[in-house]
């Protein structure tokens, strides 16, 4: 017998920055030019954002002799698919568009998720750009490098970890948003608050008025701290091995849930859902306490968003859904729970939880 080993270990660094200044947008064209990041660039965008940004931001790409197409789909989750995903690839297809060229995701988690995956897999990788215009995107799914469309059988399942060239976040897109929108993104910002920062929680017990308000003071404080705990997740555990799980904190039960709704739950409604229902199990299993548990729950009604999964939901249903989850193990599902308002729970030094069938049924 001949072995043949092919050698390919090696150290790569996929460090990038993430820029948060007000008014960035008419910045972004001249910096890229100047890293020399593509020869053309796709700015994937949807139709909610392209009237708003996406003209601007090709006039500014063409000033600075930066050859550019928007290629723009029909906005919402139930978009984010496959298909749409072939469409933009054969968009840049016709547009002839090389190994030389980047791509712009400039949009919400939606464009984020599906740009990047197209970035991932474009004549087996290109460069991209995170340009996020929700605060969902700015603290979330622009930072990490998970990119991914969603199936019929859940959310997220195909997809690929390709991390961005920079991250450019720009405080004024967000005073275009809906006080809808902005509830939206506070759902994963009190994840934050929970996982990781009790101060950050604190924060938003006590200036949520100001958030909604659309103080640019306030959104940059908690766009920052966000990006700030993603980022020290990111850093220590990029491929979701251990560390990172803690970041899907709601998830597990809050994708089954926007699934299930077939995405007439948003995704910040579910996960608000998700982490009452993740943070009764971890009550139910003596991990967290009923104190905390309490002051999570004030906070997301404060923030006028949903705790009560829906009644036209059975625990069955919802137990299958989470069975096709990519975070179950072995069809068991696992889930990260808090300790406290600031820190989750371990066993044996892991952050996954397995949980048994029959608490869930007998909590949900």
């Amino acid at each position: 017998m001949t072995d043949i080993r092919v050698n390919l270990k090696k150290t790569e660094d996929k460090s990038y920055n993430i820029f948060i200044q007000d008014g960035s947008l008419s910045h972004i064209a001249a910096k890229i030019k100047e890293a020399g990041l593509g020869h053309k660039f796709a700015i994937i965008t949807d139709s909610n954002v392209e009237p708003l940004y996406a003209k601007d931001l090709s006039e500014a790409f063409s000033k600075n002799d930066l050859s550019n197409k928007i290629i723009s789909f029909p906005a919402g989750e139930e978009n984010k698919n496959r298909t749409i995903k072939s469409w933009i690839e054969d968009q840049m297809l016709e547009g002839k568009f090389g190994r030389d060229s980047a791509v712009i995701a400039l949009g919400g988690g939606v464009v984020g998720d599906i740009a990047g995956y197209v970035a991932a897999s474009y004549t087996r990788g290109l460069p991209y750009v995170q340009i996020p215009t929700t605060l969902v995107a700015c603290v979330d799914s622009s930072i990490g490098g998970k990119t991914a469309v969603d199936t019929p059988h859940g959310k997220n399942l195909i997809g690929a970890f390709h991390q961005p060239w920079a991250v450019f976040i720009d405080v004024n897109t967000l005073l275009t948003l809906s006080e809808k929108e902005i509830r939206e993104g506070l759902a994963e910002v009190i994840k934050y608050g929970v996982i990781s920062d009790n101060k950050l929680f604190s924060f938003l017990e006590e200036n949520l008025d100001l958030i909604f308000s659309y103080n640019k003071e306030a959104l940059t404080h908690i766009i920052k701290r966000g990006c700030e705990i993603k980022a020290e997740v990111v850093e220590k555990d990029e491929r979701e091995s251990n560390l990172r799980k803690i970041l899907n904190f709601g998830h597990t039960i809050g994708h089954a849930v926007e699934n299930l709704s077939n995405y007439n739950i948003s995704h910040g409604e579910a996960i608000s859902i998700g982490m009452v229902a993740e943070g009764k199990l971890a009550v139910e299993m003596g991990i967290w306490n009923d104190a905390d548990l309490t002051k999570l729950i004030n906070l997301i009604k404060k923030a006028d968003l949903p705790t009560e999964i829906p009644d036209y939901m059975s625990s069955g249903q919802i137990i299958d859904a989470m069975k096709l989850d990519k975070k179950s193990r072995s069809g068991q599902i696992e889930m990260v729970l808090p300790k406290s308002i600031g820190e989750m729970s371990q066993i044996d030094g892991g952050y996954g939880i397995k949980i048994e069938e029959q608490i869930i049924e007998k909590v949900i």
